[in-house]
């Protein structure tokens, strides 16, 4: 029996009722029944100190580099905080290298309080590619998130999407992440197959 990919998802809000965090388990949710295995890091729960190089084992930082260095696909998940992405993210991502990205899936999303996304997007792209990971083309950026849910006991964190379209570009993410978890773009083109010969 195969085993379905490991698509790990990293939420980088501290706030009690993030709206990142909510769609990063919607995220989840659709990659877990796209076939994935699934799991939430939370950097609310983990003790990461101020990352220094100097010192060795700092806090929770060899476990959360196992858990990125073990996922087939990650999901970043960021609020939008002066146009770019969180403190806590930025600290998370410092600890984590060539090691744990390296050719590793990534999926990303950022969550706006007003309606501005895409330079945070863009940063979060280039610091991944920076350490070899493959950026999906298919990001997710929520503007003004905290009406974009309505409240439902029975939806993911007691929060449903008002937006069926923004739902679907969400779970488009989970799904994206299981599908090319095991991707090996290659990066050579027929052009320059054609000049090698």
């Amino acid at each position: 029996m195969t085993t379905g990919p490991s698509v790990l998802a990293v939420s980088g809000s501290l706030r009690s009722k993030s709206y990142t965090r909510t769609a990063l388990r919607y995220v989840l949710r659709a990659a877990d029944e796209a076939g994935a295995q699934t799991r939430l890091l939370d950097l609310q729960e983990y003790d990461l100190p101020l990352y220094d190089p100097d010192l060795e084992g700092q806090g929770d930082g060899s476990e959360v580099k196992r858990l990125v260095r073990e996922a087939d696909a990650i999901a970043l998940g960021t609020p939008v905080y002066h146009g770019s992405y969180s403190g806590a993210l930025k600290n998370f991502h410092d600890y984590c290298g060539f090691d744990e990205y390296e050719d590793t899936t990534v999926g990303l999303l950022a969550t706006a309080g007003g309606g501005s996304y895409g330079s945070t997007l863009d940063h979060l792209r280039i610091t991944v590619r920076g350490v070899h990971g493959w950026v999906l083309p298919h990001q997710v950026g929520i503007r003004s998130a905290s009406g974009k849910f309505e409240a439902d006991p029975d939806a993911i964190d007691g929060r449903a999407f008002i937006d069926d379209r923004l739902q679907d570009r969400v779970e488009k993410l989970g799904r994206m992440l299981t599908e090319y978890a095991f991707i090996e773009p290659d990066v050579s083109s027929p052009r320059a197959a054609d000049e090698s010969e």
